[in-house]
């Protein structure tokens, strides 16, 4: 796929107006200030306070890592399976890839470890799955979008709606969870976009969600929140990928029957909590008496 194409793809995604249910979700900065972990309660007086950006910059830096320790192996094992079930020419069988999508959800589902984060998560992975379906699908416009010459074999596109829409009523029947990274995997793969620019994308757009949540809550403005994205975000979302780019869950295994992503000691080099506060905060989301966010 061309780069100008790859470049409108990910103009498409970034678009806040996505009805994907991001802005109900903090990330556990809700409960994070609501605990207190916005004010230095035993700083010195001769100290002047933290602003709250810094906190907010504390909060993003954790938050982020952690989560592309645990997120990004499965994006990039998601995004690689659909890449090559769609690329197979004779179309193949999706049994297996499925198979393997339900593997992949059941992992993330074991090693997210408080409910509030599960319940976040599937939300906004169903919201993906139905964002393709009916905001990604060509429309109906003959004149405008004529019809490919017939052919034998079914085209990428109609195979990539199809499996979608069997993950779709396989979450409905509560067969599998529909995560949050497994299926943006699938979405981004499914439009052509690449490996690391699904995985990019997927870090910014975590990072933005965290600062649109902290305009929310009134612990920054929107001009503040402009200024960390245009100067923070960055560097935060480059070091991450940097690190976690090449992680796998050792689910994925290569075509001649290996596993990805496991060394010669057996060692996995794969998805990982790096912040156990952020999960305990998360976890207290709910016990909150009043919260504007559902996580």
């Amino acid at each position: 796929m061309d780069e100008d194409h790859e470049a409108y793809i990910m103009l498409l995604l970034s678009d806040s107006n996505l009805p994907t249910g991001a802005f109900v979700a903090s990330s556990g900065l809700e409960s994070y200030v609501t605990h207190g972990f916005f004010t230095e309660l035993m700083a010195p007086s001769i100290i002047p306070p933290a602003d709250k950006m810094d906190y907010t910059i504390n909060f993003l830096r954790d938050s982020l890592s952690t989560y592309a320790h645990s997120a990004l192996p499965f994006v990039l094992d998601t995004h690689i399976l659909l890449e090559e079930a769609l690329g197979v020419p004779d179309g193949g069988s999706m049994d297996d890839t499925v198979t393997r999508l339900m593997e992949l959800d059941d992992l993330y589902e074991a090693m997210t470890l408080n409910h509030v984060a599960r319940r976040a998560s599937k939300s906004q992975g169903v919201a993906l799955l139905t964002l393709f379906s009916k905001g990604f699908s060509k429309p109906q416009l003959s004149r405008h979008f004529p019809s490919p010459t017939s052919s034998k074999q079914p085209l990428p596109e109609a195979r990539a709606s199809a499996l979608v829409d069997r993950l779709k009523l396989l979450v409905r029947r509560q067969e599998t969870h529909g995560h949050l990274p497994i299926c943006w995997g699938v979405l981004t793969a499914a439009l052509g976009l690449s490996a690391e620019r699904s995985q990019y994308l997927h870090l910014f757009l975590q990072a933005r969600s965290v600062l649109s949540a902290s305009v929310r809550l009134n612990t920054i403005g929107p001009y503040a929140a402009q200024q960390l994205l245009s100067h923070a975000v960055r560097p935060l979302v480059d070091s991450e990928m940097s690190s976690c780019k090449h992680l796998t869950t050792g689910l994925r295994h290569s075509r001649d029957g290996t596993v990805d992503g496991v060394a010669e000691d057996g060692t996995i080099h794969g998805p990982a909590m790096t912040w156990p506060l952020g999960e305990i905060l998360a976890g207290r989301h709910d016990l909150q008496h009043s919260r504007i966010f559902n996580s």
